[in-house]
């Protein structure tokens, strides 16, 4: 009889843990679990070690993400100036973790849901731009499609997180065009530059030049007086040595040997073998003459 008891004993222990065991259920990090007893909504069960009432009383219906998810939808549609366009939309959504029994309950298939109400959206704003405004303002109709759509799956127990518009392709015809001005756009702007670029090197030389000339000027200028200086220096020297000779009469020797030592100066040099003379004596007497001028205006 006591053994009778002992395994009876042994058997009520293991029933009793077997229930035990099978109350107990995990729930993992990131994610909720969905309870229902006798086939309703019992409670939501989070993170971590939990119980339930054995027997199938207690029935684990779901266990649902709370992970950001990210849906990628392609819309096609076509702009203002009738150009049929295709656009890639990425999505970010999650479930609300205070309601998810309406996420659970409510929508079978949320990523269609999520897709139909951006396809709507952007049917109903594209339209109203041009392709060049649409290019412009993609992050704003981006910004608006996400509060529609936020606004909408709100009601499903659903947050919209982020949407954008990732790329916007025209019709093959209408890009091949658009490729084609752009490449017109850019020798236009290329051939400008290097206009521009020529006028800079022409204006430079033409600066250089004058430049040059003006300081030839300046050179032979100062040459000029020099020459002029020395005279008047020569001519004051031989005053006051008290030699009786005029002005004039001093003038013409030093005029005779300036005129002699740039002959010798002027052969001198190499490669010269041509000089160059007054076709008459007088072209000698009118530079003189003008020297002469030079002194008294002085």
């Amino acid at each position: 009889m006591l053994l009778n008891f002992f395994f009876f004993f042994v058997i009520f222990v293991f029933l009793c843990a077997l229930l035990a065991f099978s109350s107990l259920y995990v729930v993992r990090q990131q994610s909720v679990a969905i309870i229902e007893r006798f086939g309703r909504y019992h409670k939501t069960s989070t993170s971590g070690m939990n119980v339930r009432l054995p027997l199938g009383i207690d029935k684990i219906a779901a266990r649902v993400q709370l992970r950001l998810l990210q849906s990628d939808i392609i819309v096609e549609t076509k702009t203002q100036d009738n150009v049929f366009v295709t656009m890639n939309v990425a999505t970010q959504y999650r479930v609300n973790e205070h309601n998810v029994t309406d996420a659970y309950y409510k929508l079978m298939r949320p990523e269609a849901q999520i897709k139909s109400y951006i396809e709507d959206a952007l049917r109903s704003s594209v339209p109203k731009l041009t392709l060049d405004e649409l290019f412009e303002k993609k992050d704003e109709i981006a910004l608006e499609v996400q509060k529609q759509v936020a606004e909408e799956m709100s009601t499903y127990g659903y947050i919209i997180v982020k949407t954008l518009i990732t790329k916007v392709e025209p019709d093959a015809e209408v890009k091949q065009s658009m490729n084609e001005i752009n490449a017109a756009q850019r020798k236009r702007v290329a051939a400008q530059e290097l206009a521009e670029a020529d006028k800079i090197k022409i204006v430079t030389a033409a600066e250089a030049e004058a430049e040059k000339d003006r300081l030839h000027g300046v050179g032979i200028a100062e040459q000029r007086k020099a020459i002029v200086d020395g005279l008047a220096d020569s001519i004051k020297e031989l005053k006051g040595a008290n030699v009786e000779l005029t002005e004039e009469q001093i003038m013409s020797i030093l005029l005779t040997n300036q005129y002699l030592d740039t002959l010798n100066n002027f052969a001198d040099k190499q490669g010269n073998n041509t000089i160059f003379l007054p076709a008459s004596p007088d072209g000698v007497e009118s530079i003189r003459t003008q020297i002469l001028s030079a002194l008294k205006a002085k």
